[in-house]
């Protein structure tokens, strides 16, 4: 018997059908997959489950009953719980604040026996968080924590979790992976959202592959004992997804470094709070090449990229820029810090030249300018839509930070800061934004490329940078470093081997 049955669900945006007659059944006890490329159809589909929409067509069952679910209150009420990529939190209240928000009735809160409650439930979920803390003020990681607490807080039975372990660190993906398990053995529904495959089929019981709105594939996970079926299996799961051949393993040229672009001495930058959060940071970034910041989320690396871009004032030491050169940035949350969301692709493409020749002339916007560079723009990033005036905040993941990267790439900058550049995207379109940044690096850019994910740092960097409570441990080959030393640095192992520049 399902726990979640969706029947025919069908839902349009327009002339644009987001969800194409997709019927999907839901076990008890299981942990459920979808996947998908950016903007497949798995958000629209998560949030019809969740009561956010409301489907054109189809039907939805639960415990073998047909349901209505028309708001977040009542697929709450009914027991259905959803994580979002993009946090739904209120960055002025407490951890404990956003978490009971909405859970109580009564006009007088305890807020002392709240705050107990919270962190008696992170501990015993292993993701810690001080209940106290205004949640602006936290990382990344951090606030991903609190929306997996928000609803472990209301007991939900099914839960469905978007891509909840992006900006995890590996000792709390593997927290949670422990957890899940025991909730699905426990009887409760799970369907888990990922552009990781391995984790994937390290977890997952069934998977259902969506592409363009469609289900193309539902399958039991196989996994064998032999790695070339799982690296097959993997291939297969890849290809299904975008519908072509992808490349999961990237070949990069060798490096040829030039002249330095970038030196930085002593750096020490504080975040919004005061508190320094970058300590000493010495190094030397030379066109042609690429160094990637590794370490676990809140180590100062977001106070690094805002230094590097002239975003944050600097307490103490000097970054010095070689000649004058364009920077290029790419920040760590598209939606909040790399798009308007409220402005077209088209307007979006123009925020650091709006004012220059030829979109501006005699202080009058030149729309035609505009319209014709977002349609070159579109078509070299393949920014998928129906055209340059759509909003983007009507466009998937993947294709917001298109729109980023055709912007920040515009004009072949010399330096380029990229902060968590694949976060959130699908195989396909992570493979697109490394092949493009590779080429910048090809044509001789610098590029600083920071990364939670150690594996992707590795296959992207030509040296290795591992940062932990704000230092840099070390700078390592890109070439000869492994996973087992860096990961070793990023947990502040060796700290007193000092620096190789």
């Amino acid at each position: 018997m399902s726990y979640l049955r969706l029947e025919g669900i069908t839902k349009c945006f327009g002339t644009f059908i987001a969800n194409d007659n997709i019927s999907i059944n839901f076990e008890p006890g299981k942990i459920h997959a979808i996947l998908g490329e950016n903007g497949a159809g798995k958000t629209t589909l998560l949030n019809i489950i969740s009561g956010l929409y409301q489907p054109d067509a189809g039907q939805i069952y639960l415990q073998e009953k047909p349901v209505q679910l028309d708001s977040p209150s009542t697929a709450i009420r009914l027991g259905i719980g959803m994580i979002h990529q993009h946090f739904m939190l209120v960055p002025r209240l407490t951890v404990t604040e956003n978490i009971i928000l909405g859970t109580s009735k009564h006009w007088r809160l305890n807020l002392r026996q709240k705050h107990q409650e919270i962190a008696a439930l992170s501990q015993a979920y292993g993701l810690e968080v001080d209940p106290t803390v205004q949640v602006g003020n936290l990382p990344v990681g951090t606030q991903q924590r609190v929306e997996i607490l928000k609803v472990l807080y209301r007991k939900a039975n099914l839960l469905i979790l978007d891509e909840p372990t992006a900006v995890l660190t590996l000792p709390e993906i593997e927290s949670l992976i422990r957890i899940l398990r025991q909730l699905a053995a426990d009887g409760h529904t799970i369907i888990f959202i990922s552009h990781k495959l391995d984790e994937v089929m390290n977890l997952c019981d069934t998977v259902t592959v969506l592409r363009r709105g469609k289900v193309v594939f539902q399958s039991v996970i196989e996994i064998s004992t032999s790695p070339n079926h799982n690296i097959l299996y993997r291939q297969q799961l890849a290809q299904l997804m975008v519908g072509r051949e992808v490349t999961l393993e990237l070949k990069k040229s060798p490096a040829s470094r030039g002249r330095v672009v970038l030196s930085v001495q002593g750096l020490q930058v504080a975040d919004d709070r005061g508190v320094i959060t970058v300590r000493n940071v010495s190094f030397e970034l030379r066109s042609g090449e690429i160094l990637g910041i590794a370490g676990v989320d809140g180590n100062g690396q977001r106070e690094l990229a805002d230094a590097m871009t002239r975003l944050r004032t600097i307490k103490q030491g000097k970054i010095e820029f070689h000649g004058e050169i364009k920077v290029g940035y790419i920040p760590e949350d598209r939606q909040k810090m790399g798009l308007v969301m409220q402005f077209s692709i088209a307007q979006n493409l123009i925020l650091k030249a709006f004012q220059k020749q030829p979109f501006c002339r005699h202080f009058l916007l030149q729309g035609e300018a505009i319209k014709n560079h977002a349609k070159s723009a579109m078509q070299l990033f393949d920014i998928r839509t129906t055209g340059e005036d759509v909003k983007v905040s009507q466009l998937s993941g993947g294709n917001q930070q298109k729109v980023v990267l055709a912007r920040e790439l515009a004009g072949e900058p010399m330096l380029i800061v990229a902060m968590q550049p694949t976060r959130g995207l699908d195989v396909g379109a992570t493979e697109a934004v490394q092949r493009r940044l590779l080429a910048e690096r090809d044509r001789g850019a610098a590029i600083l490329y920071i990364s939670t994910e150690l594996e992707e740092i590795m296959t992207m960097s030509d040296r290795i940078a591992v940062m932990y409570e704000g230092e840099f441990v070390d700078i390592l080959d890109g070439a000869t470093a492994t996973l087992e030393e860096v990961g070793f640095l990023m947990g502040g192992g060796g700290r007193e081997l000092g620096v190789r520049s």
